[in-house]
């Protein structure tokens, strides 16, 4: 059984390792940020008219783009042909840095048959020219410690694969990686059974916020530069629920100091629901107090 204080302790033990061997961030370029969108928010927008809603976000000031859904047999996204896709991200100024792939459908699937799903993410990864390719999801039957523990090493084959094609994985997290389960978690296996250097982290900073027991500076402070993604949306001040970005509780300007700590590479504005009016509306308003209250963290 792990428990908290050992949790803490064995990440900072970590963190001593990686900083003796010359291996933390610190000397790194800092990245280009672009003001990022997950798709996922705008999924109604985007099934109805992928086209008219590419526009429309580019002319939200967006200029990077996170997709979720992928057609692995016909190598596409939101119906169109990757080619397809990313000549209309291109045609509006717009990149593509990250997707969330179907990796919970083949959790429980062969090897062979999960490997051969990674390739067709590769294939489409690079078309699209996204250096990460992210598992985004667990289904609830897969939400035990004994799940957690078997997903460990098939996200480190994973990324071995996903590496060795010149990209980079990454895992996303959600509520259930944080319930406790007799003094350990299913956050706590994934950062200290899957290599660094193969599973990086995409922190879903409203979920760590709503869930988690540390914060996310804690979190980062356990295994800096690993968090290379970051996912940014707010909390409703009464429901808990997602809301439009300065609507809610999460005072970003007391995390956002902390990205070069986390090694934030690329950041995505989202919104899973409960929009005011409706999702284009939503990411216009959070576009616009990001611009307005955040940008400046971000130069």
């Amino acid at each position: 059984m792990i428990t908290r204080r050992q949790f803490i302790s064995r990440s900072c033990m970590a963190t001593s390792a990686l900083m003796l061997n010359g291996q933390v961030f610190a000397n790194r370029a800092k990245p280009a940020y672009k003001m990022g969108l997950q798709l996922f928010t705008i999924r109604d927008a985007m099934a109805k008219d992928p086209f008219t809603t590419i526009e429309k976000v580019a002319a939200l000031g967006y200029e990077d783009t996170e997709t979720y859904g992928f057609d692995p047999k016909a190598v596409s996204y939101y119906g169109l042909k990757a080619k397809e896709f990313v000549g209309l991200l291109n045609d509006h100024g717009l990149t593509s840095t990250s997707g969330h792939y179907d990796f919970p459908r083949y959790f429980n699937a062969s090897d062979s048959e999960l490997m051969a799903y990674v390739d067709q993410c590769i294939i489409g990864a690079d078309i699209l020219k996204q250096p990460y390719i992210t598992w985004p999801w667990l289904d609830p039957n897969d939400r035990t410690i004994e799940k957690f523990k078997q997903l460990a090493p098939k996200l480190n084959r994973i990324g071995e694969r996903i590496k060795k094609a010149g990209l980079g994985f990454a895992y996303h997290n959600h509520n259930f990686e944080f319930i406790d389960h007799q003094g350990e978690n299913g956050y706590q296996i994934i950062m200290h059974e899957t290599d660094p250097a193969l599973v990086k982290l995409q922190i879903d900073l409203y979920w760590v916020m709503r869930a988690s027991k540390l914060s996310p500076g804690e979190l980062f402070r356990m295994q800096p530069g690993r968090f290379v993604m970051w996912h940014i949306k707010d909390m409703d001040k009464l429901t808990q629920d997602y809301t439009e970005l300065g609507n809610g509780s999460i005072d970003y300007t007391k995390i956002l100091p902390d990205m070069e700590l986390a090694g934030m590479e690329y950041y995505y504005l989202e919104q899973g629901g409960n929009f005011r009016h409706n999702s284009m509306q939503s990411i216009a308003e959070s576009a616009a107090f990001f611009k307005k209250n955040l940008a400046r963290y971000f130069h």
